[in-house]
């Protein structure tokens, strides 16, 4: 039965190209989607999230929207995805899809046309600027490397590119293109979408063009307008459609500006996901370092934001992993052996999902898929780990650092195939994959994991259960406990007089539970035979009373 309060639902983000593959051409698509929709509805998600499936040259994998009315190919077409969307809500399964609307690909024809000439009427749909005698505009940094303007010879001007060379940011001062992205978002809106995610959309409104003393986003990252065009979004577009699901990305943004962006008051968005957890093992912010991860500030961020949400009257989206993360049981957990696997996958889960917001389940994730391991940059596809990898070598990383440091970081981590059973490529497809599967599928797939009652599927079958049936998981207050202890990861929720106790503990040690947290009442669940005073190496456990 689909639940009606989007609050209480449970998102399945889905990276069509690696998810399945119907066609044998390595590549997954629409068809391949709609094959698994009883698996999903066995899982229990109320949502889909599909990343990118519209017309894209695919520099971005699908984030460098080339027509926003088509359906790339390499997916399927339309009529399969009015399929997928039909039989989605036969199985009671809602779809979100990713819309990317900071910036387009250099091919959309608006800026084929913007860059043709300087009195073209889509001039304006972008950022153009002049030199500075013979340099860009601003030294601002590209979130992908090197500077954030590319020259456009043909015109001798420069146009804004805050990520790859081949993906121009829109000019949302120009009310011509507001419509037009109005108007697109409407037309999906009637196809049947039932929610949209809106990528890097804290980034759509430009401060001033000048010079920074860091790399540039203090210009644009939640600038001066982007409340005023989130809001004409709204009203212009799903505002009022009952139910309608959307969660921005938010960049680099607080804690303020995301209660404004949700507070259902201000008729914005209804949630949003903000990445400030998952950059615990980042060394002064740098992105391209090999350091452990820092479990006292993971909690310290993550309590930050549940208690500064909620008293916002905000909502957040809580998430471990998504396409452009590394497997969360690779990087929290410890994959080292298969003990520790299972055991630190469901204990990840566990102390996720228990927390206040809309939990976000990225493919794979639901069976402890692992990182990759690469040995070879031959075998990265990503961009972004490309040009790291370019840029780390000119800066005197040797080889092995550079992989060293890939093999933890990558996006391409989180973007091999679903592993679905032990077959010749893990089930994916029965061609080339486009990237290379995991070679672990052997044991790790989703067939074993069916298989197996005490697998880690069931876990989050069983936490998508709880969240739907108590109300104390979607609307409790949230106290931390044990800010400082260096093992464990505890809270309580409370509502109503009733009070639930997450305790998880993140080491491989056996760890005492202090004398003065309360264990009495029903373990709703626990990812051990026993629950006693003592949590084992990574066990994790939920109490109601």
């Amino acid at each position: 039965m689909a639940i009606s309060d989007w609050k209480k639902s449970v998102v399945y983000q889905i990276y069509p190209k690696s998810f399945n593959d119907t066609t044998g051409n390595g590549h997954g698509d629409i068809n391949g989607i709609i094959e698994k929709l009883d698996y999903l509805k066995m899982l229990g998600i109320d949502y889909i999230w599909l990343t990118p499936i519209y017309l894209s040259p695919m520099n971005d994998n699908g984030y460098d929207i080339s027509d926003y009315y088509e359906i790339n190919p390499d997916f399927g077409t339309k009529e399969d995805f009015k399929r997928l969307l039909d039989e989605a809500h036969a199985h009671g399964i809602k779809v979100m899809s990713d819309i990317v609307i900071n910036h387009t690909s250099t091919s959309h024809q608006w800026f084929v046309e913007s860059r043709s000439s300087k009195d073209s009427p889509y001039r304006d749909y972008y950022i153009w600027k002049d030199g500075k005698e013979g340099t860009p505009p601003t030294n601002w940094e590209s979130k992908f490397g090197g500077n954030a303007w590319q020259l456009d010879e043909e015109t001798n001007q420069y146009y804004l590119r805050l990520f790859d060379v081949t993906q121009a940011d829109l000019n949302w001062e120009n009310a011509s293109l507001r419509k037009e992205i109005y108007d697109m978002i409407n037309y999906w809106i009637d196809f049947g979408m039932d929610g949209f995610r809106f990528d890097v959309i804290n980034l759509i409104s430009k401060g001033e063009f000048k010079d920074s003393d860091k790399i540039g986003k203090e210009f644009y990252t939640d600038g001066p307008k982007v409340h005023e065009y989130l809001h004409e979004l709204n009203r212009n577009t799903f505002g009022d459609i009952e139910g309608f699901m959307t969660v921005g990305e938010m960049s680099s943004t607080t804690i303020d500006h995301c209660i404004k962006y949700t507070n259902p008051e201000r008729q914005e968005l209804s949630s949003v996901f903000n990445f400030h957890h998952l950059k615990v093992d980042y060394k002064n912010g740098e992105k391209w370092t090999k350091m452990p991860y820092n479990f006292i500030e993971l909690k310290q961020i993550l309590f930050k934001w549940q208690l500064g949400i909620h008293q916002g009257n905000g909502w957040n989206a809580i998430f471990w992993c998504n396409h452009d993360q590394p497997r969360v049981v690779s990087r929290f957990g410890d994959d080292s052996t298969e003990e520790n696997r299972v055991k630190s996958a469901k204990m990840l889960a566990i102390s996720l999902h228990f927390l206040q917001g809309t939990p976000y389940i990225y493919q794979g994730e639901e069976i402890g898929m692992t990182n990759l391991y690469f040995d070879d940059i031959k075998q990265y596809r990503d961009v972004e780990s490309i040009n790291a990898y370019k840029i780390m070598s000119e800066n005197g990383f040797t080889n092995k650092e550079i992989l060293d440091i890939l093999q933890d970081k990558s996006r391409d981590n989180s973007r091999s195939p679903v592993q679905w059973d032990e077959s010749e490529n893990a089930g994916f497809t029965s061609g080339t994959p486009w990237i290379e599967v995991a070679s672990n599928y052997p044991t790790i797939n989703v067939k074993s994991a069916l298989e197996n009652k005490d697998s880690i599927f069931y876990t989050y079958q069983k936490l998508i259960e709880l969240r739907h049936n108590l109300d104390i998981i979607t609307y409790g207050s949230i106290k931390p406990l044990l800010e400082t202890h260096e093992q464990l990861f505890a809270y309580e929720r409370e509502l109503d007089g009733k009070v639930l106790t997450m305790l998880a503990n993140y080491s491989d040690q056996p760890v005492a539970i202090p004398e003065d947290i309360d264990t009495t009442g029903e373990v709703l669940i626990n990812n051990s035979e026993v629950f006693t005073r003592e949590l084992e190496p990574f066990q994790a456990v939920a109490i109601l009373r």
